[in-house]
């Protein structure tokens, strides 16, 4: 295994160097390189569990399905482009409009999609569903119809370092399950982390699903920065964590349908969620008139699920409309807001109390 390893990284060392000159180890067995003007799918096709393909810089017309475990997908970063090809699609990916699929008849280990672009797609940029640590790092996914990436029935994803920008739903999409109602799954410790997300409905939306984190992103520019939604299934959306991540100026208008009124000027919503912690999160300057506007919103879900036991504590939530703080979930249980750095709120009196010249030191806020 070590061996393979080492192997890997000097055929990914190799492409930085050689760029588009003569053969290198990448195309030793067990790596399959694709050039510009090949199929990616037919590479996909050829190749065992384990196997890497490195594509080479190109523009390439396809949607590609993974259904094999063990398989790793290596772009050349924004150099490597996947796009519609403008014809009918020739495997079931491309026919439901998504740009790559992971999905198998069983469940599908360690895929890993890396350093690339998905663009254009008319759902989804990245679907995946019954995957076990499916890892979607460095890759850029814009402009998409739906979802920039999205998964579902699945368990210990890792999205880190991505570039999700313009999509018309969720840049990414956490659930249980996309088309059935269910209770809340355990995804046994998935990780959102580090990815920058701007211009889509939503930044990250959380869907009925349990344990994971999403830490360290930037949020801007969307309708909405983070929603985690719950309803009446059980076991509840929730006791996840939403930490350290730069949430703001997310005021794009988006109408509201069957479930949510519109949204705009939104960082946090918890709708439906129980034993959520919110902390040392930086969210500010989201202004909007919805029901949903403010920095941290605590709202009931479509079927009137109310919040509870939820923990929103040490946030900084400034110059946010029409509030910085919002429990507009009154009858839910046992939600605690603690030490937050904040001006407004409702109900008043949730915020820490501000000097002029910097915080009070000594207020506990709760």
């Amino acid at each position: 295994m070590v061996l393979r390893q080492m192997k890997y990284m000097g055929c990914v060392a190799a492409m930085m160097v050689g760029g588009l000159g003569a053969a290198s180890p990448c195309d030793a067995p067990g790596r399959h390189v694709v050039h510009a003007g090949e199929s990616i799918q037919r590479a996909v096709d050829r190749a065992r569990p384990g196997d890497t393909i490195v594509i080479r810089p190109g523009h390439y017309r396809e949607s590609v399905l993974i259904d094999k475990s063990r398989l790793r997908l290596v772009g050349a970063g924004h150099r490597t482009v996947i796009s519609p090809s403008g014809k009918r699609a020739t495997n079931a990916c491309g026919q439901s409009g998504n740009g790559i699929c992971v999905v198998g008849k069983g469940r599908l280990r360690d895929v890993s999609i890396r350093s690339l672009t998905v663009r254009g797609f008319k759902k989804n940029g990245i679907f995946a569903s019954g995957t076990d640590r499916l890892s979607v790092h460095h890759v850029t996914v814009r402009k998409n119809g739906v979802w920039g990436i999205a998964q579902e029935k699945s368990i210990r994803g890792m999205f880190r370092d991505n570039t999700v920008v313009d999509n018309g739903d969720a840049g990414i999409f956490i659930a249980n399950k996309t088309r059935e109602e269910g209770g809340g799954t355990d995804t046994r410790g998935a990780v959102i982390s580090d990815n920058y997300l701007a211009g889509n409905r939503i930044g990250v939306t959380i869907r009925r699903v349990r344990n994971l984190t999403v830490g360290y992103n930037t949020i801007t520019r969307n309708c909405g920065g983070v929603f985690i939604v719950g309803d009446e299934s059980r076991p509840q959306a929730g006791a996840l964590t939403v930490r350290n991540n730069s949430i703001y100026r997310n005021n794009k208008y988006c109408p509201g349908n069957s479930r949510l009124p519109y949204i705009q000027g939104s960082g946090i919503v918890l709708t439906g969620a129980e034993h959520v912690q919110v902390r040392r999160n930086v969210i500010r300057e989201n202004r909007g008139k919805s029901p949903l506007s403010g920095g941290v919103v605590l709202f009931h879900s479509f079927v009137k699920v109310l919040n509870h036991h939820n923990v929103i504590s040490h946030n900084i939530v400034l110059r946010n409309k029409p509030v910085d703080l919002a429990n507009r979930d009154l009858p839910g249980k046992g939600n605690r807001f603690i030490r937050n750095v904040c001006r407004t709120s409702e109900p008043a009196g949730l915020c820490r109390p501000l000097h002029r010249d910097g915080l009070n030191p000594s207020a506990t806020g709760e």
